[in-house]
């Protein structure tokens, strides 16, 4: 297998997310329940993470993947790997790499609130400019090399934001694509805006945008009211002015019953 977006295996993260009428701290004892079970039953490695990490230092998804599923031989193998012994092995399963563990990679459990994949599109189909956008709105920004071996993080634009630059070869286009890890500390339409301004200072035109996955209704509203005219305050209006504001519709229609939870969950309730 081969890609753009960072894996660790074939069933590479499962997060419990509360909603309602279960808590956060129900959420973790469930992934960890769930890792023990799936490591035992499988003999697969299965990490924890977000609000289920046994340790702080695996609190990241991006931290536990980094190395990906190419790396994760010679990180159960005591060769050279990027991490240290507190994020290099599994907290549950084999911490030793065999036939079963290259076949399946590993798995990471976590519990966290509600994060937004989000992409935005570039009308150029080189990945350059989407990789400078991403590394100047990511939350942890550049990383500054000098000759000499020193180097220093410079914070990025956006908080709680994970990007990246990728090409999308199908639709002869690229994407910044992003973890909006608190939509409510940086919402859709201040991600979107912040790639398409940087974008077009190199000259690249930013016709739309992607959700994956579900979205929560407020995030929509929230990006609707920077959209719509000012003075609308009718849900399903603001609503249509994000899907319109942020350009969701240029892959494929989006239908907001299917795609924003609180109308996904009453249409599968029969509500």
């Amino acid at each position: 297998h081969a890609g753009e977006h960072p894996r660790l295996g074939a069933v590479d993260v499962c997060p419990f997310i509360p909603l309602d009428g279960v808590t956060m701290t129900d959420c973790a004892k469930l992934a960890t329940s769930l890792a023990e079970r799936v490591a035992k039953s499988c003999s697969v490695p299965t990490f924890l993470y977000g609000q289920a990490a046994s340790t702080s230092a695996k609190t990241l998804l991006s931290t536990i993947r980094k190395g990906q599923y190419e790396g994760l031989e010679d990180r159960l193998s005591d060769g050279t790997s990027i991490h240290e012994d507190d994020t290099r092995y599994p907290d549950f399963g084999p911490r030793r790499w065999n036939e079963v563990v290259a076949k399946s990679g590993a798995i990471t459990f976590g519990a966290r609130g509600i994060l937004v994949a989000y992409n935005v599109n570039l009308s150029d189909p080189n990945a350059d400019v989407a990789r400078k956008v991403g590394s100047l709105v990511r939350s942890t920004g550049r990383l500054i090399k000098k000759e000499d071996g020193r180097k220093m993080r410079v914070p990025g634009m956006l908080t709680l934001v994970q990007g990246m630059g990728v090409p999308l070869e199908t639709h002869q286009m690229s994407q910044v694509s992003m973890n909006l890890r608190d939509v409510s500390q940086c919402p859709m339409h201040v991600a979107f805006e912040a790639c398409k301004s940087i974008a077009q200072d190199h000259g690249v035109e930013v016709p739309g945008s992607e959700l994956v996955g579900l979205v929560p209704l407020s995030a929509m509203l929230e990006s609707g009211r920077w959209y719509a005219e000012e003075g609308v305050t009718e849900e399903r209006a603001l609503v249509e002015a994000a899907i319109e504001g942020l350009g969701l519709h240029q892959l494929e229609k989006f239908h907001p019953e299917k795609r924003i939870i609180e109308y996904a969950l009453k249409e599968a309730l029969g509500q």
